[in-house]
């Protein structure tokens, strides 16, 4: 396990007290009518405190989250234990990590980007199962953090990253988050083949 990455955040998760809600793209996704997902096993990846891993738990997936954070693991794990919800935490390096091939109905990553990593969430998904991912791309470094274009996605990446797969929706822009502005790409996309 990558010590250096456990311990920048660590320390950052320890700080953080806010009750933090599901992602609203993954709300909007799971919620919209146009798009019935499965229930089945998911993977929330980069899962930090598990507000993601949580929502889909309370949904009836059976749900798996992987973080690098001990920490983080912890909060979730103490949260998914209040709510009386099953959910495997796992701690892991994603920069290490093997997915396991076709394992999951769906994979969900939020606010991570290692580009290596996507063809192991590729595969990882059953033929007929579902990815949901978002992150920022690089017009965010104009308007604030993250601003390393290695974090960043190009325009349209997302979605050439997911060629083969059939993508349901895709948007990419400048969005608000309360009143906090983002430049985000987000997908769903499914698993065909």
């Amino acid at each position: 396990m990558s010590k250096d990455d456990e311990i920048k955040w660590d320390p950052q998760h320890a700080r953080s007290h806010a009750h933090e809600q599901p992602a609203s793209f993954l709300r909007q996704i799971i919620e919209a009518d146009a798009w019935p997902l499965p229930r089945g096993r998911a993977l929330d990846v980069a899962c930090g405190k598990g507000r993601n891993a949580l929502y889909l738990a309370e949904l009836g997936f059976e749900v798996v989250a992987m973080d690098i954070s001990g920490v983080a693991l912890a909060a979730g794990r103490s949260r998914a234990e209040a709510k009386q919800r099953a959910v495997d935490w796992q701690q892991i390096d994603l920069e290490q990590v093997q997915l396991d091939e076709a394992a999951y109905q769906l994979v969900v990553s939020f606010n991570y980007l290692q580009r290596s990593l996507m063809p192991q969430i590729k595969r990882g998904v059953k033929i007929g199962g579902y990815v949901i991912f978002e992150t920022y791309f690089i017009d965010q470094k104009e308007i604030g953090h993250p601003k390393n274009p290695a974090y960043l996605l190009g325009h349209n990446e997302l979605i050439e990253s997911f060629a083969g797969f059939r993508i349901l929706y895709y948007p990419e822009g400048k969005f608000a988050d309360g009143d906090v502005p983002s430049c985000r790409a987000g997908i769903l996309a499914q698993r065909l083949g």
